[in-house]
């Protein structure tokens, strides 16, 4: 059945094609305007043909938001449309190691043009000022331009670059695919591409600023290259490396690169121009990065900040998903192993969030005086307590819409009843940081300490208690609601403090649905009513956790042959629609259908087996 299905899609896609216009793509060929800065911030290479491709997954949604095909482009890839792919990303580069060891490489495979690898600061590189670390396996496409904007396409597992640790830590250049290094080897793990893609559709979907997955190019031994796009691929590390090595010229060159392309993206639609135009991206990275640091802690998600600034975009899209991770609870002392030193944690996030901001003051003084000052002097700075104000009020925010509130109401509280709001947060912050009595132990990846409390569990639960009750519920029910697997009995030893914030949640709680209440002229009964509904979405019992996507992607890839593109892309929108907890939208995912595909059920029973995990 599968089989004939296959051949009816193929007959029906060698009859679309010549239908459909693939030309946009002839656009990404190599060159880019961050080449113009003219600021020692790349390595060219040449790169040749690599044979021996699949296309393993196609973005359609991706490729039709960037302009790449026709908005009535079918979720089928076309022999011509899977042609120009292969012939435009397959790809390897040149590197150091083909030319000083001469390796015979057949004219007719190297590419016209060449492909940037940037350089930008990395913590584990040994050179602490930039000059040798940078993209070590990745190089950019080129930047893809159209009525819908400015696009950065890169491809990570297209050979080793000189910029890896590893050539440094070594003193030597690698070949490409050497098994003797495995950071520095140059390429990539095909689970890698297939969980990078459905991870960054769901956090995308869900609202957070990301890079996203256009294309997984699949070779034996499953080795693969990720294709990303992103409307500004440029980290705050591309700026620090110019900074740490006091190069003022270089850095202003950089940064206004970055202010150009987010005016020409409109994303910034009012930026002044001339000096003025420094303050405005300094207050503007400061909100970007306080609402990140705000939205990273809310959402449970690891993403290690540090003072480099790599594992992050300037507009705090999530990059690199390598150690990203999406919790089910507040896992608040999980730590990832990189084997030389643990990450920071998801609440030290903040404070290294608030490090790059200081950063970016002390890089908008250097330009403007031409004299760097120490970043110890920027600890005072406006830009500091801007950060701070910003941050709290997200957190508000964002509490406050867990609930279930519409923007209306939340505008009202934090208007209002800020004091009230605050005053649950903390109550909230207390049962969501509980920590088991069991201390830190070693995972898969690093090292962890279990959170106690599931409070989406709460949040949803409870106002359907309220519904049928009309009344608080009982402590100990209270407790039961949210209780994760992690907590066992010792954990809930007789607490009379811990009764009096059960009590106090709830009195918090319900005043400030009375609140919402009065202002609407409304029963108290029809707020949470409306609560319920909404609550219900947005606390999604089953939310995936970094744990369950890599689960996920070992399903799929054991059935990875039997599967066709459009199959995979259909995979990948019904488990991403799964997951939108987006209230407000209008099309939600409907069970009847999830009951259809088996591959789905799998996956929406893994998501719920480790829902509350790291």
């Amino acid at each position: 059945m599968i089989y004939r299905m296959t051949q009816l899609k193929l007959r029906r896609a060698s009859q679309s094609d010549g239908l459909y216009d693939y030309s946009q793509f002839n656009k990404i060929d190599g060159e880019h305007p961050l080449r113009e800065t003219n600021c020692d911030c790349f390595v060219d290479y040449r790169a040749r043909h690599r044979k021996g491709a699949k296309i393993a997954a196609f973005n359609f949604g991706l490729a039709r938001d960037m302009g790449l095909i026709a908005e009535d482009h079918p979720n089928v890839l076309t022999p011509e449309l899977e042609k120009i792919l292969l012939d435009k990303f397959s790809l390897v580069i040149i590197n150091e190691y083909d030319i000083l060891n001469k390796v015979h490489i057949d004219e007719s495979e190297i590419l016209p043009g060449k492909y940037m690898a940037t350089k930008y600061l990395q913590l584990q590189h040994p050179n602490k000022q930039g000059k040798t670390s940078g993209d070590g396996r990745s190089i950019w496409n080129g930047c893809f331009k159209n009525r819908k904007g400015h696009w950065d396409v890169s491809s990570r597992g297209t050979g080793a670059t000189r910029l890896s640790p590893a050539t440094s830590i070594h003193n030597k250049f690698w070949k490409t695919g050497d098994p003797n290094i495995s950071y520095g080897c140059g390429y990539c793990e095909l689970d890698e591409g297939i969980s990078t893609l459905f991870f960054s559709e769901v956090l995308h979907k869900n609202g957070l600023p990301t890079e996203r997955v256009l294309l997984v190019l699949e070779y034996p031994k499953k080795i693969s290259i990720v294709v990303r796009a992103h409307q500004n691929l440029i980290r705050p590390s591309h700026l620090f490396s110019h900074l740490k090595q006091g190069n003022v010229h270089a850095l202003k060159s950089m940064l206004d690169y970055y202010i150009e392309r987010q005016v020409l993206n409109k994303v910034w639609k009012d930026c002044p121009k001339g000096k003025n135009k420094y303050k405005y991206f300094l207050t503007k990275q400061t909100e970007i990065f306080a609402k990140m640091a705000a939205n990273f802690e809310d959402e449970y998600i690891f993403c290690w900040l540090d003072w480099d600034g790599d594992n992050i975009l300037m507009d705090g899209g999530i990059i690199d998903y390598g150690s990203v991770r999406q919790f089910g609870l507040f896992h608040a002392e999980y730590r990832y192993d990189d084997v030389q030193r643990y990450s920071t944690t998801i609440v030290e996030q903040k404070h290294k969030a608030k490090y790059i901001v200081q950063t970016f003051a002390q890089i908008v003084e250097f330009i403007q005086t031409g004299k760097k000052k120490n970043i110890k002097l920027f600890s005072e700075h406006w830009s500091q307590q801007h950060f701070d104000l910003i941050f709290q009020n997200v957190k508000d925010r964002n509490l406050v819409k867990k609930i279930g509130f519409k923007d209306q109401d939340i505008d009202f509280l934090l208007k209002n009843k800020k004091s009230l709001v605050k005053e649950f947060r903390k109550t909230f912050t207390y049962f969501e940081r509980m920590r088991s009595k069991r201390e830190v132990y070693q995972v898969a990846d690093g090292i962890t300490r279990d959170a106690l409390f599931c409070m989406r569990d709460i949040l949803r639960e409870l106002p359907q208690m309220y519904l049928l009750r009309d009344n608080v519920i009982e402590r100990k029910e209270f407790i039961d609601i949210m209780r994760s697997s992690y907590c066992k009995d010792k954990d809930l030893q007789q607490n009379h403090y811990r009764d009096r914030m059960v009590d106090q949640f709830q009195q918090q709680y319900l005043a400030i649905i009375q609140a919402v209440a009065r202002k609407r002229k409304m029963r108290k009964f029809e707020v949470v009513l409306e609560l319920t509904m909404r609550a219900s979405i947005i606390n999604k019992f089953d939310r995936v956790t970094g744990d369950s996507i890599t689960l996920i992607t070992d399903r799929i890839l054991r059935d990875f042959k039997k599967l066709d593109n459009d199959e995979i892309y259909r995979i990948l929108m019904d488990f991403v629609e799964y997951q939108n907890h987006n209230p407000d939208t209008k099309i939600h995912m409907d069970e009847l259908h999830v009951k259809k595909s088996p591959i789905i059920r799998s996956m929406i029973s893994i998501v719920r087996e480790n829902r509350e995990g790291l």
